[in-house]
């Protein structure tokens, strides 16, 4: 894991940078969003409905990025939790799980629009006159990237483990004593995650549903 090309690492770096951030800021901002329509307007107010990262920045998630980036492990990565004041809400279990469920949708929608514009960037401008080009074959792989960075920022964040949003949408499924001691797993949470990923059990979990799922939208798309 800690054998490193640096200069490998870095190009890789590059290319994720862009489509990464604009899934994990996109993510946020979407259960911003979706809880101010269920009445809470605690992520307006805090000023974090924004495109502009730095709100949205968590330093540990962020290193945490660039260290799995630069590292050739499962790029991984947050930002700060968009504050959700569920006592706003009319029906709090259920807009609960609405909110939590429109950061992994967002990231989906993501994916299936990086693949349209990568779809549309082959049609417009063909390898075989542009792949000479740098500029070119690095927006392909950045564009690449996007689909299978956001459709793994998606299918993580629908994991069942607290705090990720997979936990709050089954929670609502559960009876509610159940409910409140599987949440509460969440100090936990952390330190699960880590485990999971260092031990390579995260990607053994989640590359054939990131890799199933960008095979099939370039295979829809005409591009395999």
């Amino acid at each position: 894991m800690f054998d490193i090309n640096f200069s490998q690492a870095l190009q890789t770096l590059a290319v994720a940078a862009v489509p990464a951030l604009l899934g994990i800021i996109l993510h946020e901002m979407a259960h911003g969003w979706v809880a101010e329509r269920c009445g809470d307007p605690t992520a307006r107010f805090m000023g974090r409905l924004t495109l502009n990262p730095l709100p949205h920045i968590d330093p540990v998630g962020l290193l945490v990025f660039g260290l799995t980036s630069l590292s050739g492990a499962f790029v991984f990565g947050w930002a700060r939790p968009v504050p959700v004041n569920p006592r706003y809400f009319r029906n709090p279990a259920r807009d609960m799980m609405l909110v939590a469920l429109a950061g992994p949708l967002t990231n989906f929608l993501l994916a299936i629009l990086f693949g349209v514009m990568l779809r549309l960037v082959l049609a417009l401008f063909p390898p075989q006159a542009w792949l000479g080009n740098t500029v070119y074959v690095f927006a392909l792989a950045s564009l690449q990237a996007g689909v299978v960075i956001n459709f793994g920022l998606g299918w993580l964040n629908l994991l069942p483990i607290p705090p990720l949003d997979g936990s709050k949408v089954l929670s609502y499924f559960l009876p509610g004593d159940m409910a409140w001691r599987y949440l509460n797993i969440e100090r936990y949470g952390f330190v699960i995650l880590l485990l999971l990923l260092f031990t390579g059990l995260l990607g053994y979990v989640l590359w054939p549903l990131v890799s199933g799922s960008s095979r099939m939208l370039l295979s829809l798309l005409g591009l395999q």
